[in-house]
């Protein structure tokens, strides 16, 4: 009779089961996503510190009464002070000058003898710059600098960074549901996506204005309807360029999105400080991405008597229009096809 002799085979635990190596694809979904991080993550530290680090003024506009002599004397100190840091305009009087400061023509104004007004309103870096600078030109006619604040910011903003901060938060907001509509429903008619894209810079503009301006911060206090516009224009703005490089490029219009608009349109938005203190191949993007168009139109409706409302109100909508028409171009448009038919091909961006 023949016995069976069962051999007990060791257990194997999962890990000790060797695995093939890894295929092209494996490779790449592991070498990608830290490629693609790693270089927003480097984009954003080399332009912000590039932005903010041991910032200085340059041709930063500044006004004065002072005539002949004594303006080629303060010319020549505040060049001294600070090398290209200053551009000094002329006013007939205290009263022009004053205006200026107010609409934010300038920065500060010198007087003469001392006197010196400068607007809390922009900011903790302008302030300092001016009265330090101003200080030097007192002391150098021997006299104490008196300064007067007449463009204040909002009580408790002692940095001058609300703005900036409702900004950023309408921004970031932006380009998330750009990120979002195409990935939540592809498919989605033109029609309606636009529908959602006017109701989310509509209902961010209402929710931005009234808690930034009335729910006891305070920081916007401009005309409500103004305000809700240029916000609302703005995060269209946002929302409607991200969904464009989404549909354009695919995954890697997210990351695109990120760079101009997060990095680039939030350090040359003038929020934290003036584009004057920005290096100079930055400066330029303040005066054209939505970002800082619209903070510059939020700053002057709230503190500088509707500075910036006029731009803000004809290149805003230029990025929406652009926007929209590059959309329907991309989604709509077909050879043959009849406008408004429905989208059936899902677009790359669905997967990211």
């Amino acid at each position: 009779m023949s016995q069976h002799v069962a051999t007990r085979q060791p257990h194997k635990h999962a890990l000790d089961v060797a695995h093939p190596p890894p295929g092209p694809g494996n490779l790449r979904a592991v070498l990608l996503p830290v490629v693609v991080v790693l270089l927003i993550g480097t984009v954003f530290v080399s332009v912000y510190l590039a932005a903010f680090h041991a910032p200085r003024p340059h041709q930063l506009h500044v006004g004065t009464t002072e005539i002949g002599t004594a303006q080629e004397t303060l010319s020549r100190d505040l060049e001294r002070v600070a090398p290209g840091g200053f551009s000094v305009e002329t006013f007939s009087d205290e009263s022009a000058a004053r205006d200026a400061v107010q609409d934010r023509t300038v920065y500060a104004a010198y007087l003469g003898d001392g006197k010196l007004l400068y607007g809390s309103a922009n900011g903790a870096a302008v302030t300092a710059t001016v009265t330090t600078a101003f200080g030097s030109v007192a002391h150098a006619e021997h006299h104490e600098l008196a300064v007067e604040d007449v463009a204040p910011a909002a009580a408790g903003d002692t940095r001058g960074l609300s703005v900036f901060y409702a900004a950023f938060g309408l921004v970031l907001a932006g380009y998330l549901f750009g990120m979002t509509t195409y990935q939540l429903a592809p498919r989605l008619q033109y029609r309606w996506r636009m529908a959602s894209l006017a109701l989310f810079g509509i209902v961010g503009g209402l929710l931005i204005a009234t808690i930034a301006g009335s729910a006891g911060f305070g920081a916007l206090p401009g005309s409500f309807v103004p305000l809700v516009t240029v916000i609302a224009l703005m995060g269209a703005a946002v929302g409607g360029t991200t969904m464009v490089l989404l549909r354009l490029f695919g995954s890697a219009g997210v990351s695109l999105a990120s760079i101009l608009m997060l990095i680039l349109g939030n350090s040359s938005s003038g929020g934290i400080m003036p584009a004057a203190y920005l290096p100079g191949w930055l400066r330029p993007l303040s005066e054209i991405l939505p970002v800082g168009v619209g903070v510059r139109a939020m700053q002057g409706l709230s503190r500088f008597q509707d500075d910036g409302l006029v731009r803000a109100l004809v290149i805003l909508p230029v990025w929406v229009l652009g926007a929209a028409l590059t959309l329907y171009l991309k989604d709509v448009y077909r050879r043959g096809a009849p406008a408004g038919a429905q989208v059936h091909r899902e677009p790359r961006s669905a997967a990211v």
